[in-house]
């Protein structure tokens, strides 16, 4: 028996009633207008719905799982929301707390598909795998006796991961010889590093990159901050936010407690009125509550991180460098909603110190074709920042020094994609074993780069200019429009000028691509940090915000009178 008919046959009709209107929390239903006509018909729908489901179960053609039925019908409700809403099964919650916490209990390794076999990707520094001597590429040929060949990425990272002490068997195909080996690697509590990087950069100017806010964020960036103010005097510190996506909110607020004194608000939310209305302030004694800081963010930099960005900017404690950020403004908690499963809710709007919402999309009035509209900018308002200066509501932090980010070619991406890059960065390591490289100044020599153009000129990279395609657009409308006798001529011509073929494209995008072919080797040699501090080296945004530290006046100029665009 299914545990949908069990309910039904255990408790009738009330139950459907009570199983569904444990979405909605108490403190809501106190703040709603005529509640007894709101509680007659949210009684009636679930009655259909759970009669419609009853139904379905019990006397359509073909067997239907009530579990099925459940996931479609929520996945349907939601899609009448915002897409932050979420039905988390029981099943789903091991990966919900990983996403949240960073923390799971496996080896420690990233890992991905090639070939007939999964391989590791990259072992988390001091992991389970890396103390084990595992390599990237290092092939898995099977797990616990289990032959591998084949088996799809999510089952490899199923039986990797379990419970912290418990030991798991591996054989791996070394990618540096071709030798199989059989492991036993110990699980361990893995917790996934929200600070990958923090370094010195230049005259005395510190750099911290933070992914994500999870739980312990505050405690890695205040060791990471204490670090920097080990190594000498610190003149001024980039705080790097771009594609940061946000996580826990009240991370943000405790991380804020590192730069601005304490009780100051830094957050406040509220839900359908007034009543709901709570304020964030920090908590702890700042570290750096006077040095001038850089926060770079773009257009990718979410929830947490734009409280964080917008709550420096309204109080003048940052400039904010980079690109407009994405303008989410919404925040969600979770509810029990029974055996084990949650309903991830959205709840309430946050709004940071000068008064402003940054929510940039309006999903309270969804479009008969689903779309979502911006806010216009006929009910975007005006606000001020702590000095006076202009900042407005409606979508996103605006920076205060608008960067353009660097482009990256589809002709890259995609040589990166199909892993010829990857592949490539494994033969190079076989060649150089034994070598030893300096993080900061390495790069790859014209005779690799050779060797590399070399490597590829026998792949298959299926690439298309946008040129190419604007062309072959312009080509059918003419034909559309009988004009193609007239112009064939001349779009032969423009055709003719393109060189994308792919060894002309090699030499085209050639500085993009061995920045990332630099990328992977220092993967191999030197872990993430070491990644990351080789292609600091090429950051141009980086660069702009060390001298805009550098130059004092510059710098406070901006945070004393500097107003924001609308957009």
């Amino acid at each position: 028996m299914t545990i949908f008919s069990r309910l039904i046959r255990s408790c009738g009709r009330l139950a459907t009633v009570v199983v569904l209107t444990m979405l909605c929390t108490t403190s809501l239903y106190a703040q709603e207008p005529r509640r007894a006509d709101a509680d007659f018909e949210l009684g009636k729908a679930t009655e259909i719905l759970a009669n419609i489901m009853r139904e379905i179960e019990t006397q359509f053609v073909d067997k239907v799982s009530a579990e099925k039925l459940l996931k479609n019908a929520t996945m349907g409700m939601l899609l009448a929301t915002d897409p932050y809403l979420e039905y988390i099964s029981e099943e789903d919650m091991v990966a919900f707390e990983m996403m949240t916490t960073g923390k799971y209990g496996g080896v420690g390794s990233l890992i991905r598909k090639k070939g007939d076999y999964v391989i590791f990707a990259q072992p988390y520094k001091g992991s389970p795998a890396d103390e084990a001597g595992i390599k990237i590429g290092d092939k898995i040929i099977a797990i616990d006796g289990k032959d591998m060949k084949g088996a799809p990425v999510e089952t490899i990272s199923s039986n990797l991961k379990g419970d912290p002490e418990s030991d798991v068997s591996v054989v791996v195909e070394r990618n540096m010889n071709g030798e199989q080996d059989t492991i036993t690697l110990r699980r361990r509590r893995i917790a996934i590093p929200s600070v990958p990087y923090s370094g010195m950069l230049r005259d005395g100017v510190g750099y911290i990159c933070h992914n994500d806010f999870i739980d312990g964020s505050y405690d890695e960036m205040r060791r990471s901050v204490e670090a920097l103010m080990a190594e000498g005097e610190l003149r001024g510190l980039v705080l790097d936010y771009r594609s940061n996506g946000g996580g826990v909110m009240q991370e943000a607020v405790d991380i804020m407690s590192l730069f601005v004194p304490r009780g100051e608000r830094v957050v406040s939310v509220m839900g359908r009125d007034s009543s709901s209305l709570q304020h964030y302030t920090t908590t702890h004694a700042p570290l750096l509550d006077t040095i001038p800081i850089v926060v770079l963010v773009s257009g990718s930099s979410a929830s947490a991180s734009e409280i964080l960005a917008g709550a420096m900017q309204d109080l003048d404690r940052a400039v904010i460098m980079g690109g407009r950020t994405y303008g989410k403004g919404l925040v969600q908690g979770t509810r029990h909603v029974g055996y084990n499963s949650y309903l991830k809710l959205t709840t309430a709007k946050y709004y940071i110190p000068s008064g402003r919402c940054i929510q940039a999309r309006d999903y309270s009035s969804l479009a008969s074709d689903g779309s979502v509209g911006q806010v216009p900018d006929s009910l975007i308002s005006e606000y001020r920042t702590r000095s006076g200066r202009k900042v407005f509501d409606g979508g996103g932090i605006v920076p205060d020094v608008k960067h353009e980010p660097e482009y990256v070619s589809r002709f890259a991406l995609t040589l990166y994609t199909m892993g010829y890059m990857e592949d490539w960065a494994d033969g190079y390591m076989r060649r150089h074993a034994d070598e030893s490289v300096d993080v900061r100044t390495f790069t790859i020599s014209d005779e690799e780069y050779d060797n590399f153009c070399r490597f590829i000129e026998s792949k298959d990279v299926p690439y298309e200019s946008e040129t190419r395609r604007a062309i072959a657009a312009l080509r059918k409308a003419a034909e559309n429009d009988r004009y193609d006798e007239t112009l064939a001529s001349s779009i032969d011509a423009l055709e003719q000028m393109i060189k994308d073929d792919k060894m002309s494209n090699m030499e085209v995008y050639r500085n993009e691509i061995i920045t990332t072919l630099n990328y992977q080797i220092m993967l191999r040699y030197a872990y993430q940090e070491g990644a990351m501090e080789n292609a600091l080296q090429s950051d141009e945004m980086v660069d702009s915000a060390v001298e805009l530290i550098l130059n004092r006046p510059e710098y406070e100029r901006i945070l004393r009178e500097q107003d924001l665009p609308m957009h």
